[in-house]
């Protein structure tokens, strides 16, 4: 029973004051414009929309809620990045509550979600198919084939996934089966964002 307390005392930790995902699927959809995301949960109803900002300097995407009040940001660390960091800023508290790190290679698509103050890797995304992976990059066609992605906690163990659709615009299952250690926030805003990225 501590176990479990101390479990949900570290997830909270990473809690984003201004939404609650209790859920444990989601639906992430690109709308008609580009790079533009509505998150439903499993009922159907919207609980985020995300899109990104054009013309900055650095990349940033702002999300509110389904009720349209500011939820959090997820902005880029460095400029014009092609590899880096993306930081999640609650929009309540003005504060950070994780960094996305996306680990750089022509073969994988990995991405690891830390603590912002010490660096711990507190979950990873990584894709399932490395030759998908590799053709999104090389060929543009290949961004039409859906993608599908392991969520992993911090020590390996499987939590959920992001499986891709088939369909005109970008659509992903977000499926969690296991969170009690993984900010669901994160792993959500974290769909979004990299489905936007990896299609450039």
């Amino acid at each position: 029973m501590a176990e479990s307390s101390a479990s949900d005392s570290a997830s909270s930790t990473y809690d984003i004051s201004t939404v609650e995902l209790d859920d444990d699927r989601y639906e992430v959809k690109q709308s008609a414009i580009r790079n533009k995301y509505v998150v439903r949960d499993s009922a159907g109803d919207v609980v985020l929309r995300g899109k990104q900002k054009l013309f900055k300097m650095k990349e940033e995407f702002p999300f509110v809620t389904g009720d349209d009040e500011d939820a959090f940001t997820v902005k880029a660390g460095g400029i014009m990045d092609v590899a880096g960091n993306y930081a999640i800023t609650d929009a309540g508290t003005r504060e950070e509550v994780v960094v996305l790190d996306e680990e750089f290679s022509l073969f994988v698509e990995n991405w690891t979600i830390r603590d912002p103050d010490t660096g711990e890797a507190l979950a990873t995304i990584r894709s399932k198919n490395k030759l998908l992976s590799a053709l999104r990059h090389l060929v543009s066609v290949a961004n039409l084939v859906p993608n599908k992605y392991e969520i992993a906690d911090a020590h390996g163990g499987h939590v959920g996934d992001i499986e891709g659709q088939f369909s005109l615009r970008d659509t992903y299952t977000v499926s969690i089966d296991d969170a009690s250690d993984v900010p669901k926030e994160a792993v959500i805003a974290a769909a979004c964002v990299l489905d936007a990225l990896e299609n450039e």
